[in-house]
């Protein structure tokens, strides 16, 4: 048995939709079944969704507030007055400045931009910077993918005689500032007929507005920051990230061209997983580690070797991010396990001096995806004496309902139900912790601490075709509210299994269903090669891609996830070195059995765990678990006893013999009646003298001379007397098999049989009907 990582719930399709979908768009039966996952019941509806044009844009002047605004900058145009432009330092923010930017230039304005840096001035507007750009000339502030929050801060700005435009898009508070104008898709509310644009497609709204007509070129901006930021892929944010990606594709510009080469894309190839997992990332790592100003002259750059510098100074704070989120998860994780109380807390909540406060995001996310619990981490400043950082939670828990109950100890936060970041006293972090702990004991259940994976595509090997994955690409993009599909295969086996890479970490194997079989592979998890058996039904989760090998291209299946509710059987047998077969075997959940002590005494110094013997007493052994059958029990029935009464998910069936009896097998009756013979015509014979040569002169093992021997003995055919074999003048008539000698040797031979020597399928079959 293999218990997933995750809880699957595998969705149940409508074939009917299904197969109404796949005829009436001409699809394969994958993307139909993908986009009747995602709510489609009508070939017109998905249509509609697939082949969106320019009329999927709105009128940029339904923004509230845009006649104004574009009154306001055209005046400013006309004067020479300095712009700002202030904008976010994560990748939204860097694409909006860069937006607003090229507009703003193209039409001759005299313009700057500035962005906090987040550990000096924090998130959105700053007085001090105001006050900067205020002494510096500026007298219109645009701020881009910020503001809406900053009541106090446009209130300086507007004291100091500056006129200021805020577009946004988060959240808005019950007290909006003071600008001269705000542009946000949700102010006033329901005022816009699309109200999730993220920053950059406001400013590219009012880019649209300034233009005069659509700034198609400033498509590749928007892609990046509709994607980075993970606003829904719908509407007018799916429109703009279609045409942003065909783009990117096409783009001769050089930051296009330099993020590319230093993250080893192929421009060609460029979609929104490119977007998520390589741009965006390399964009945000400067604003996380630094000042983020050299992100947007990258995305401003028309000259290839500044751009290709500049990516390089992004692709490098992204790898000391990555070495910064590896070393803080670590200590993170060995605070936590080396505190109980922390470990056993319903809300993970760790601290700790020198951490950096720009990636402790990151670090809360992988803390919950290896707990599952929500969990905050905060970076200890001694010298102000306060905690700062972030938080993330689970399905259930709402973050920021429970961090409003603590607003006594927490006296600044914000955030969502799944999100929040704060600041509190450093002296209250234990007492937060034992809150949140008790406040997640009332809220949260068992069944909502497991982690659940929606696993939405049930698919066959059949289905999966070079042409099918093709053709999902035509469904993309995908993101927030069209999340890309994890399929499902269920019940398959594996045909072949081995583990790949410098460090024998990953996967690849080969899956099968008894038909049709597919390559696989499976990243960071070659243990698996250890803990999965062939034949075994084995279900599998995870995405489909394409292999492309020296022009030949096969359907890929990555496998993420995997589980089987069958017990399995690790055959072990006859490897003799222990430390072959050892490392196979867990640490945790396992019991090594022995049926002698003898064989105790000699694994003793060689397994660490405690070594259990069963002879008829088996009560110490776990239910459930997994054991190792060190060796030969005495007779079948203490293993079927054994075996019934705890039903083990794994076996480890080693059953070490020190001599093997089965290939010296039984004498045959010619055998017996030569070697009497033999004793009768050697009166008084010296078995030690005698059996090495006999062996050798007839060719008879000596175990077997002395078998025989015995069998005579315990028949009273002969008598022994210091070593020296006679046959007994009269003696009464009995067969072979009634020695106890020749019995016992019979059924350890046909235990042998049965448990040593049997093919892998047979063991399995037996030890099942055993179990069962």
């Amino acid at each position: 048995m293999i218990q997933s990582k995750k809880q699957w719930k595998i969705n149940t399709l409508d074939e009917a939709v299904v197969a109404t979908l796949q005829n009436g768009l001409g699809l394969s039966t994958m993307a139909a079944k993908i986009l009747a996952a995602r709510g489609f019941t009508t070939v017109e509806a998905a249509k509609e969704w697939l082949h969106m044009d320019d009329s999927a844009m709105h009128d940029p002047f339904l923004l509230h507030g845009m006649d104004d605004a574009v009154f306001r900058i055209e005046q400013a145009l006309e004067e020479g007055e300095k712009i700002l432009v202030y904008t976010d330092y994560d990748a939204d923010g860097v694409t909006s400045a860069s937006v607003m930017l090229s507009v703003l230039y193209d039409l001759g304005a005299d313009v700057i931009f500035k962005i906090p840096n987040r550990f000096k001035h924090g998130y959105g507007p700053h007085i001090d910077l105001f006050q900067e750009a205020y002494d510096e000339g500026v007298r219109l502030i645009i701020t881009v993918d910020n503001g809406i929050s900053a009541v106090d801060q446009v209130r300086f700005a507007k004291d100091l005689g500056m006129d200021i435009i805020i577009t946004d898009h988060h959240e808005p508070g019950d007290v909006l500032p003071e600008a001269d104008v705000i542009l946000h898709p949700r102010v006033p509310a329901n005022s816009y007929p699309f109200g999730e644009l993220a920053g950059v497609g406001v400013a590219f709204k009012l880019a649209h507005a300034l233009y005069g007509e659509v700034p198609a070129h400033l498509f590749e901006y928007v892609a990046v920051g509709t994607v980075a930021d993970l606003v829904p892929l719908e509407g007018e944010n799916r429109y703009f990230v279609k045409r942003g990606l065909e783009a990117l594709r096409i783009s001769h510009k050089p930051w296009v061209a330099a993020l590319c080469d230093v993250s080893s894309q192929e421009k060609s190839q460029i979609d929104e997983d490119t977007i998520g997992f390589l741009f965006g990332p390399r964009i945000n790592a400067v604003g996380r580690l630094g000042e983020a100003r050299p992100a947007v002259e990258l995305l401003m750059s028309d000259d290839a070797a500044q751009a290709a510098m500049l990516a390089k100074k992004l692709n490098d704070a992204n790898v000391e991010r990555k070495d910064l989120v590896q070393t803080i998860t670590e200590e993170a994780v060995a605070m936590i396990e080396g505190d109980e109380a922390l470990r056993n807390s319903l809300v993970l909540v760790v601290a700790a001096p020198n951490w950096n406060p720009g990636v402790v995001g990151i670090v809360a996310s992988r803390l919950v995806e290896e707990y599952y619990k929500p969990t905050i981490v905060l970076c200890i400043d001694e010298e102000k004496g306060t905690a700062k950082g972030s938080a993330r939670s689970i399905e259930g828990y709402h973050l920021y309902n429970e961090l409003a109950k603590n607003r006594d100890i927490v006296p600044h936060f914000g955030g969502h139900p799944m999100a929040a970041g704060m600041t509190l006293p450093k002296e209250n972090v234990e007492e937060l912790r034992r809150r949140l702990h008790m406040q997640a004991v009332d809220c949260l259940t068992d069944e909502q601490l497991q982690q659940k994976l929606r696993v939405d595509i049930p698919l066959t090997l059949e289905e999966i075709t070079v042409e099918a994955i093709e053709d999902i690409a035509k469904l993309g993009p995908f993101g927030m509210h069209f999340a890309k599909p994890i399929y499902a295969l269920e019940n398959m086996q594996i045909a072949s299994m081995k583990k790949i890479g410098a460090t024998q970490n990953h996967l690849k194997l080969e899956i099968t269903d008894g038909v049709q079989s597919i390559e696989a592979v499976s990243f960071n998890n070659g243990h698996l090669a250890d803990e999965l058996t062939q034949g075994v039904s084995v279900s599998f989760v995870g995405d489909v891609s394409i292999n492309e090998w020296q022009g030949r291209k096969k359907p890929q299946f990555k496998v993420e996830d995997v589980q089987t509710t069958e017990w399995q059987l690790f055959d072990i047998r006859g490897i003799r070195q222990p430390s072959r077969w050892l490392q196979q075997v867990p640490v945790a959940d396992v019991q090594f059995v022995a049926f002698s002590e003898e064989t105790v005494r000699y694994y003793a110094s060689i397994v660490e765990q405690p070594i259990y013997v069963v002879a008829e007493q088996y009560d110490n052994i776990l239910t459930n678990g997994y054991i190792v059958l060190l060796d030969l029990p005495q007779n079948v029935q203490i293993l079927q006893a054994l075996l019934s009464t705890k039903k083990p998910s794994r076996i480890y069936a080693h059953f070490f013999v020190q001599d093997s009896q089965y290939f010296n097998g039984m004498p045959s009756r010619e055998q017996f009646a030569w070697f009497f013979k033999l004793l009768k015509q050697n009166p008084q014979l010296n078995w030690r003298e005698h059996f090495p040569k006999i062996s050798t002169q007839f060719g008879v093992p000596q175990e077997i001379l002395k078998f025989m021997t015995k069998v005579f003995f315990e028949l009273k055919f002969v008598r022994i007397d210091k070593g020296l074999i006679s046959v007994e003048p009269t003696t009464q008539k009995s067969a072979l098999t009634d020695a106890p000698a020749y019995k016992e040797r019979q059924a350890r031979m046909e235990l042998e049989q049965l448990l040593l020597y049997a093919p892998y399928a047979e063991l399995k079959d037996w030890l099942t009907a055993t179990m069962q």
